[in-house]
């Protein structure tokens, strides 16, 4: 059975996880705080914080910036339920809007949602593809827009608009216009679950890159606060000689990252850009090259003039079929010893949301992109070999549906 996306494990990986082990340090130390830097430097950005999940660092930046029950967030409607779900952890309210034909949400869509209680933005880089950050920074900073902004904290009278928090779960890696994903806007949070492009097993990364008069480097230690229970010294402070005597400042949460974890992100990161991306991106020409003249492949967007994908997924869509259709050819897939899957269910058709009253109908291009979507196997170990066994799979299944 071809696997659908098994993380990479080899013997460097283990090697270090094994040092790691030796070492006596296997909670947040020195290998945490030295891939926090490393990625700060891979997406140019003053400062990142490594958590214990992609989730983790979504809720922390909601309630850093203060959102909070009567205030809105909005997100795409084609998305994980972890981006809806921190919403209501924080008892804001969840606004979904539609996506463009690129998966990715829709700014002007954006516009028509943003009222006097919109606090944040939620995009959302589907497949690793970028959302069109440019337009979404310039929108929130219109004078009609801010006029509609109503601060109730420090830090929201700082910012003085709705904050721009980038879901960057998928596009680690990504670039436009020559900037990394991750400096692209406000705040960005990407995941290193088992599944992604560049894995710690599981964990998450918050960069940030919030403008004058913040200062980066003093949120960060903030939110190392915030990440840990709300006390002032982390586990490795305390080790020094004499200081073990700490305190309890706010009541925060048990959100870091270990340094089990982080060895395998410091080996993943090292050869990410030169192995990692460049084998992804080769798998997807395979895809595409295969499947270009077929009349039914809707291919997914990978690359453009200023904009790359960190190819984490491969969106395809068949063209002018429904549902039902979709999900039997996935079975003839699945029968022929491929695994595939669809990215994502939209969080308006899960049980708790429609409770809520929300309903897929009003997203309809939500709902066109789902009804036709299979992600093909993508991973780094997938062989050549492999690559023409899902082709055949899913020629065969499609070509007999049609």
């Amino acid at each position: 059975m071809i696997p659908f996306s098994p993380p990479r494990i080899d013997q460097k990986i283990i090697d270090e996880v094994v040092a790691t082990l030796r070492s006596g340090w296997i909670t947040t130390g020195p290998r945490t705080k030295l891939f926090e830097k490393r990625l700060a430097a891979y997406f140019q950005v003053p400062a990142v914080l490594c958590l214990n999940s992609a989730t983790a660092g979504l809720e922390l930046m909601l309630r850093w910036y203060g959102v909070k029950e009567g205030d809105e967030v909005i997100l795409p409607a084609y998305t994980y339920s972890a981006t809806a779900n921190v919403v209501m952890h924080c008892g804001a309210k969840p606004v979904f809007v539609d996506v463009g034909q690129d998966f990715n949400i829709d700014p002007e869509e954006i516009r028509k949602a943003i009222g006097p209680r919109t606090k944040v933005i939620m995009p959302v880089d589907f497949g690793g593809w970028p959302c069109d950050y440019a337009r979404i920074n310039r929108l929130v900073k219109e004078n009609s827009i801010l006029k509609l902004f109503n601060p109730s904290t420090p830090e929201q009278q700082s910012l003085g608009r709705i904050l721009v928090l980038s879901d960057s779960a998928h596009s680690i890696g990504a670039v436009v216009n020559g900037q990394k994903a991750g400096s692209l806007t406000d705040i960005s949070v990407f995941s290193f679950h088992a599944v992604k492009n560049l894995t710690t097993a599981e964990g998450g990364a918050v960069a940030l890159n919030l403008p004058p008069p913040f200062d980066n480097l003093a949120i960060y230690q903030a939110l190392c606060v915030k990440s840990l229970h709300g006390q002032n010294k982390d586990a490795l402070a305390k080790m020094q000689k004499g200081n073990w005597r700490y305190d309890i400042v706010e009541a925060g949460y048990k959100m870091n990252m270990t340094d089990i974890l982080a060895a395998i992100g410091l080996v993943e990161l090292e050869r990410y850009d030169t192995d990692t991306l460049v084998r992804r991106k080769q798998i997807c020409a395979l895809y595409a090259f295969a499947l270009k003249e077929k009349s039914w492949a809707i291919l997914p967007l990978l690359s453009s003039a200023d904009t790359e994908s960190s190819y984490h997924l491969f969106a395809l869509r068949i063209k002018g079929i429904q549902e039902e259709q979709r999900d039997r050819i996935m079975q003839k897939i699945f029968d022929q010893d491929v695994s595939v899957n669809v990215h994502f269910i939209p969080v308006p058709m899960m049980s708790f949301y429609k409770g809520l009253g929300y309903r897929i109908s009003d997203y309809p291009v939500t709902l066109s992109l789902y009804e036709n979507e299979i992600s093909l196997p993508l991973f780094y170990d997938l062989t050549d070999d492999q690559v023409n066994t899902v082709i055949r799979a899913l020629v065969n299944a499609v070509e007999s549906e049609l």
